[in-house]
C-alpha cells in the first residue's frame, strides 16, 4: 500500500521550522481523528507524528534554554560576579 505524502517526508526534519512542524502536526492528529484510513496509513501517520513532536519538543526546549540563558545574564551585572 502507498505512504501517505506526509508520511512520507521524514527526511529534513532539522530543517523545518517549528511552526511547519506544528502545522504538520496539527493535520496529522485531524487525519487520525477523522479515521477513515488503513491500519499501514494510520501507522504511518502515527509515526510522522511521533517525529514532527520531537522537532517541536526540540525547537521549545531550545528557545527555554536561550530565554533561561538571557535571564541570568540579566542577572549578572547586579549579582556582584566582579566584572567591572
Amino acid at each position: 500500500m502507498a505512504k501517505t505524502d506526509t508520511a512520507a517526508t521524514g527526511t529534513g526534519d532539522t530543517a523545518l521550522g517549528y511552526e511547519q512542524a506544528r502545522d504538520e502536526l496539527i493535520d496529522v492528529v485531524r487525519r487520525l481523528e477523522a479515521g477513515g484510513t488503513t491500519l499501514e496509513e494510520s501507522l504511518a501517520l502515527w509515526e510522522r507524528g511521533e517525529e514532527l513532536a520531537k522537532v517541536c519538543r526540540r525547537w521549545l526546549d531550545g528557545a527555554r534554554a536561550r530565554l533561561n540563558a538571557a535571564l541570568a545574564e540579566g542577572e549578572t551585572p547586579e549579582g556582584g560576579d566582579g566584572a567591572v
